[in-house]
């Protein structure tokens, strides 16, 4: 084919850059991440080639969009609008939706709510957007489809693991086009095994970090917790435990509706979903298949698609579990991001050369 627009992006909420890493994979000319958090600036100017500004989406003027997208053939508006209240960590299924009327006042809606403000001021020819699951069935999402009058939209809930993720993850992908007819397809790919991507990374104890990559470094383990995990088998429970090394919680009735926790990962399955807390044993399926520590960062990082030497902070800068785990938990997966981009890039091939108002974009930008 031989007409092929580019593709200009801006990715809001950016994070540390695991959509826009993946959108750059596919090929996609990301020219600038916004998010709110300055921790955020340092992976995406040392990673990916789009310029980071740190700035409260909510409160941005339509115009920095504007400028960053000039000159693009084929302009797109990406970003994964935080949404905390549906994190299922957080609560259960029941207050969630009991909750519902009460969080459309959360600022986390508007931030939802504000990606579709932009879509209607700027117009883009390309929309994405990645989210939990949940978001579908809510009011503000309904309002951002009415955003989107004009456009060909398709979003569905994608099984992570399906497009070579190795995790149990679901997110909501919404796509949009005003070039011509677009849809989201359903993925086969091979599935990928916690073994397949972290397998051959050294081997460490629980609180000892690798010389060769202060990432790959995993939590301290208390003696009872050591304890849990030797007692633990790979995809088991605490219900596998010796009757002494339960917690009180697990004895209780109620404790049998969290038996995920202190859990070790398979070598052979995917991994569970990573979460902000995933560098501890207690707080998941966490713990390493065979060695008696729970994950370090950087098997998490590799996990949710980050290749083995993506720069999270500079190297003077101390590790800290708390706030490396929080950018590489809330990280959009770098395989969906490049997943959606492939799927962009090749809808733009495709009418190319078929629809006019592509070739129009094209000459008019190009």
């Amino acid at each position: 084919m031989t007409n092929r627009p580019k593709i200009a992006a801006v990715d809001l909420f950016c994070g540390v850059g695991g959509l826009t890493y993946g959108l750059e994979s596919a090929g996609i000319d990301v020219r600038l991440g916004v998010d709110i958090d300055p921790e955020c600036e340092y992976p995406i100017s040392e990673n990916t080639g789009a310029r980071f500004e740190k700035a409260d989406v909510g409160a941005m003027k339509v115009e920095v969009l504007e400028d960053a997208l000039r000159g693009g053939a084929v302009r797109l508006l990406a970003g994964c609008a935080p949404c905390q209240p549906f994190s299922t960590y957080a609560q259960s299924a029941k207050e969630a939706v009991a909750n519902d009327e009460d969080r459309e006042a959360r600022d986390d809606w508007k931030l939802v709510g504000r990606f579709g403000d932009f879509v209607k001021a700027l117009q883009p020819d390309l929309v994405t957007m990645e989210n939990v699951p949940p978001l579908a069935r809510q009011p503000v999402f309904r309002k951002l489809l009415s955003d989107l009058e004009g456009y060909s939209v398709d979003y569905r809930v994608v099984e992570c693991r399906t497009i070579g993720l190795p995790q149990r993850r679901k997110r909501l992908v919404l796509v949009a086009s005003k070039l011509g007819p677009i849809s989201i397809p359903e993925f086969e790919f091979p599935e990928k095994s916690v073994r397949k991507v972290i397998g051959d990374l050294p081997k460490l104890e629980a609180g000892q970090v690798d010389v060769t990559d202060r990432l790959h470094r995993a939590s301290s383990l208390s003696k009872l917790n050591l304890d849990r995990i030797r007692a633990s088998i790979p995809g088991g429970t605490w219900r596998d435990w010796p009757e002494e090394l339960r917690a009180a919680c697990h004895v209780r009735e109620s404790g049998g509706t969290y038996p995920s926790v202190y859990g070790r990962m398979e070598w052979d399955e995917p991994a569970p979903t990573i979460t902000t807390q995933c560098f501890g044993y207690g707080n998941g399926r966490f713990g390493h298949p065979e060695q008696d520590r729970a994950i370090s960062l950087r098997e998490a990082a590799m996990l949710q698609g980050f290749p083995r030497d993506y720069a999270f902070i500079p190297s003077d800068e101390p590790v800290s579990f708390a706030k490396l785990g929080r950018l590489i938990g809330n990280a959009v997966p770098v395989t969906l991001g490049e997943m959606i981009g492939k799927l962009l890039v090749e809808h733009v091939q495709r009418l190319g050369d078929a629809t006019p108002q592509a070739n129009e974009l094209a000459r008019a930008r190009g």
